[in-house]
């Protein structure tokens, strides 16, 4: 955490990344278990990485879909939080099921939002954490993009008991824009601190840090 704003830095691949994230106050680092994503890191490359990785920052599985197979192997491999990403008509059933599996707490689901769309209401009950990412329509998030900050944050004065993480092409240029827009506690960067897909930029990393401290003043 830099002043009041929680951040997770996303897209984690490498264990120097993690450390220099954590060592400017990342709450949370998070990696990739999607095979289609340029950042994808398989769990036994996971596992390989992980006494490497620093402590502190709690660790965040971010998945497409899964199966409930694949949710009980992050599980197994330590996570602490799982981050799935999923269309927003996506059934009641399923969603229950992965809120099921790691409860409430540990859930944080990304509904994939065509403009346009509705929130999916139904799915607020089933977990505390809920992220909103830039429409991709080739893919679930990822598209280095900035999203609808307006709508971000009408979501969030409509629902506050739930924890709002604002994701979707933030970086240290924009992330005091976000901010200032939507009041967001908890942001999630991955592509605006790289230098390529999965390796961090450590000068953008502490651009960000130097940003969000900015923001954290401003806002008081």
């Amino acid at each position: 955490m830099i002043g009041d704003i929680h951040f997770k830095v996303c897209g984690i691949r490498r264990a120097e990344d993690a450390r220099l994230a954590a060592e400017l106050g990342a709450d949370f680092l998070g990696f990739i278990l999607y095979p289609k994503s340029p950042r994808y890191l398989a769990l036994g490359d996971y596992s390989g990485l992980d006494p490497a990785l620093p402590r502190g920052p709690k660790r965040v599985a971010v998945m497409v879909e899964p199966s409930l197979d694949d949710l009980d192997w992050a599980q197994e491999a330590g996570f602490d939080f799982f981050q799935i990403h999923a269309r927003h008509d996506t059934g009641e059933a399923t969603v229950r099921a992965w809120s099921e599996a790691v409860g409430p707490a540990r859930l944080w689901l990304a509904p994939k939002l065509p403009p346009g769309a509705a929130f999916p209401e139904a799915w607020l009950p089933l977990a505390d954490t809920f992220l909103v990412d830039t429409f991709h329509a080739e893919g679930f998030g990822g598209s280095g993009r900035t999203g609808d900050w307006a709508g971000f944050a009408a979501l969030g004065a409509r629902h506050p008991a739930k924890r709002w993480i604002l994701a979707g092409g933030l970086s240290p240029e924009n992330v005091g824009a976000a901010l200032a827009a939507t009041r967001a506690r908890l942001v999630d960067v991955n592509s605006g601190v790289e230098t390529a897909p999965g390796v961090k930029s450590s000068e953008k990393l502490r651009a960000l840090a130097t940003a969000l401290s900015s923001a954290s003043a401003v806002r008081g």
